[in-house]
């Protein structure tokens, strides 16, 4: 049976459009689609040519996409978000997301389901995502590339210190450019529109699907673990059980948006549970006297003597359990008074997860030499064993649970950032199509899944980590490099938040550091990498810029997309207004829409 295409119910639709026009910084207004065969024909002054065929009807005006009565309320909502996120509240979105990449969407879903409690009670729900899977993974990276205990954890301090100084960039650049949208917003602001593409070209291809592979090893090592306390696991074992995962949740949040977010609030608490009882356990360790490895005659005992190369892979792996700190300026336009509440936020809550993250590894150390911990395939399991007894079960299921909420998250996440980059016409029009039932980017998803299947089958964990947070200190770079611009380009910008001129320098410095030695000390993950996103290049100008197509690509694009839609059962997400439960109806394409700059 063919799919209709039109789209689903216009009340629907409005809640795929507030979870994804973050991530592109509102701009994704596009909420009237194609008809089938619509091709991947956007340029970046935000007009779309109608595919050509027989029986094409012209472009028609976009009508107001608001979700009730009178002309322009849905836009008037869109433009005007309230402004509910305090102080507490944007510590508890920092906390919450620190460690989980970008899950940035989830937290809107839960406003969604539970928005009595307005977005307070929305992000104060998220509170219990607190810090992110990375500490269960890095620490071992960590310590193999510091030669040293006491130099892991200063490198664990010092990963906290550069994360405060690049929150401040962001903050100037969150209220010079009070846009919500993140980095996509700003490096498309100044550096035009290819650097945007770029940016979501590697997010798409790098970094959430290695990050999401990444949680999905670890959760099938802490499963089997277990299984094989003696040895490590099998690695086909492993990736059977992680590719698995990744199906079972693929699957999940292709049927039903409600269930991906019931098991987000019901496994993320075994990531609290897991650290609350390693920090707890430790400072028993302390109190008794446990802490030979942490005395300073131990602790700078070095192993191997640490090359410069090997400190800055020992900051990438430590970088991995901080991303994500970025979240906040995703909903900068929603935040109470951002001039003094950002900064206080990112005062009060970096230094927070830093601390944890610190005593996370202290604790570790009052277990385990440095040569154990080394040897463990999965740390927290061995901490388990070595201290809580009968009890030490309650590591690898709190783990597990965490990591499986982790992959629920990043999956959701992903899949909303393929929605939005096709919705902005920087990625193919299919990605942009939601079942006609659920209302779930079920094209998106699977995009995600097959990526993130690839990349699992050709690298370790830690490799993996190397590749995907040298992309992502990449990304933040030109982002900081960017504020350094803006400054030199317009500096009459009200600029409510403006930060000394060494703090962005400094973090410039350090990235500089990290990425050239980085590049030195792994030249094939980072130069794949780096292949990777300037394939984007030739691939924005052919799909993106170029206009002109002719007329036999058209067709073809014409024809797979149809193709996809009978496949995914999908439709743009557009309905009427005035009837809700009504059948779904084909909707002309805009004949404008707010430019996006081109350089």
């Amino acid at each position: 049976m063919r799919p209709p295409v039109g789209a689903v119910p216009a009340a629907r639709a409005a809640r795929i459009d507030s979870r994804t026009d973050r991530r592109t910084g509102g701009r994704s207004d596009r909420r009237a689609a194609q008809g089938a065969g619509t091709r991947w024909d956007s340029d970046m002054t935000g007009h779309m040519q109608q595919p050509s065929g027989r029986g094409n009807p012209g472009p028609a005006p976009l009508s107001s996409p608001g979700p009730g009565p009178g002309p322009g309320a849905g836009a008037s909502e869109r433009v005007a978000l309230k402004k509910e996120i305090g102080l507490v509240s944007a510590c508890t979105i920092i906390i919450a997301w620190t460690g989980q990449e970008t899950d940035k969407e989830q937290m809107d879903l839960d406003q969604e389901v539970a928005d009595e409690g307005g977005a307070v009670m929305g992000c104060i729900t998220e509170g219990g995502n607190i810090i992110g899977s990375g500490i269960f993974i890095s620490p071992k990276g960590v310590l193999e590339h510091s030669g040293s205990v006491g130099l892991a954890l200063f490198v664990w301090v010092l990963g906290g210190g550069v994360t405060a100084l690049g929150s401040l960039c962001y903050a100037e650049l969150g209220v010079a450019i009070p846009k919500s949208g993140g980095d996509y917003a700003y490096v498309t602001e100044i550096f035009g529109g290819l650097a945007g593409f770029l940016l979501l070209w590697s997010a798409v291809l790098i970094m959430y699907p290695t990050s999401l592979a990444v949680i999905s090893m670890t959760f099938s090592n802490y499963v089997l673990q277990p299984v094989f306390p003696n040895c490590i696991p099998p690695a086909a074992a492993s990736r059977a059980l992680s590719m698995a995962c990744l199906m079972l949740l693929t699957w999940v949040n292709s049927s039903s948006v409600r269930w991906a977010t019931h098991i987000q609030d019901v496994f993320t608490g075994g990531k609290l549970l897991a650290l609350s009882l390693i920090i707890g356990v430790g400072f028993v360790q302390i109190f008794q006297g446990h802490f030979e490895e942490l005395r300073p005659s131990n602790a700078f005992d070095f192993w191997m003597t640490p090359s410069v190369g090997h400190l800055a892979l020992a900051f990438l792996q430590g970088s991995f359990a901080f991303s994500g700190w970025n979240f906040l300026n995703y909903v900068t336009e929603e935040l109470v008074d951002p001039r003094k509440n950002l900064p206080r936020a990112i005062f009060i809550s970096i230094p927070l997860v830093t601390f944890v993250y610190a005593f996370t590894n202290i604790a570790y150390f009052t277990a385990m030499s440095p040569q154990e911990l080394l040897a463990s395939n999965a740390v927290a399991v061995t901490f388990g064993e070595k201290l809580l007894g009968y009890f030490s079960w309650i590591m690898p299921v709190s783990v597990a649970l965490s990591t499986f909420g982790g992959i629920n998250g990043y999956l959701f996440t992903s899949s909303r950032l393929c929605f939005s980059g096709a919705r902005e016409g920087h990625l193919p029009s299919l990605l942009a199509m939601i079942h006609v039932r659920h209302c779930t980017p079920i094209p998106a998803l699977l995009v995600c899944c097959g990526a993130t299947a690839v990349i699992m089958l050709v690298g370790d964990t830690y490799t993996l980590i190397n590749y995907v947070s040298f992309i992502n200190y990449l990304c933040y770079g030109v982002t900081v490099l960017g504020l350094l611009v803006l400054r030199w380009r317009r500096p009459a910008l009200p600029r409510p938040i403006k930060v000394n001129l060494l703090v962005p320098i400094a973090y410039l410095v350090f990235w500089a550091f990290l990425l050239v030695f980085s590049f030195i000390s792994e030249p094939m993950v980072c130069g794949v990498g780096v292949i990777i996103i300037l394939t984007g290049v030739p691939i924005f100008f052919l799909g993106v810029f170029w206009r002109s197509k002719p007329k036999c690509v058209h067709r073809l694009t014409e024809s797979m997309t149809r193709w996809g839609q009978e496949l995914c059962f999908v439709v743009y997400p557009q309905g009427s207004p005035e009837e809700e439960n009504g059948p779904c109806q084909p909707s002309p394409l805009p004949t404008t829409d707010k430019p996006l700059k081109t350089q």
